[in-house]
């Protein structure tokens, strides 16, 4: 009951700017379609001296490199425009009263239920937007 009136009044970013991602597909471990043991997910950079990834032959898999890095403006941002900042107590919430137009806050992982509610109440009456409230 109290969380959807917390949802009502909402506060929204200050500039919301369009996220353009250069790549969205992860990049795939070399031979990690060859051998099942070779986990495609977890990147590793070829270091081979005969290596046609390395070398970047034509068809091969594309490695990562620093051209791929995402806009300055929107690096870190959340789909809804706002940045993450982790919070652990009451006192740390108090440090987004001027930026709750830039940051929300995330209640950390090992936060009991009972701070919880009070990091919850309090950034209701900061006007400050909780990522995972619930």
């Amino acid at each position: 009951n109290e969380y959807k009136s917390y949802l009502s009044n909402m506060v929204a970013p200050l500039v919301k700017p369009r996220i353009v991602k250069k790549r969205t597909k992860q990049f795939t471990r070399h031979q990690s379609d060859r051998y099942c043991k070779i986990d495609g997910s977890s990147w590793r950079k070829p270091k081979g001296i005969d290596s046609r990834v390395r070398r970047r032959f034509k068809g091969q898999f594309l490695m990562p490199s620093i051209g791929y890095g995402s806009n300055k403006n929107t690096r870190h941002l959340m789909p809804d425009g706002f940045l993450k900042f982790v919070v652990h107590n009451v006192s740390e919430l108090e440090l987004l009263l001027m930026q709750n137009k830039r940051y929300a806050a995330e209640i950390a992982h090992n936060v009991s239920a009972k701070n919880r509610k009070s990091i919850v109440e309090r950034a209701q009456q900061l006007n400050i937007k909780v990522t995972n409230y619930q």
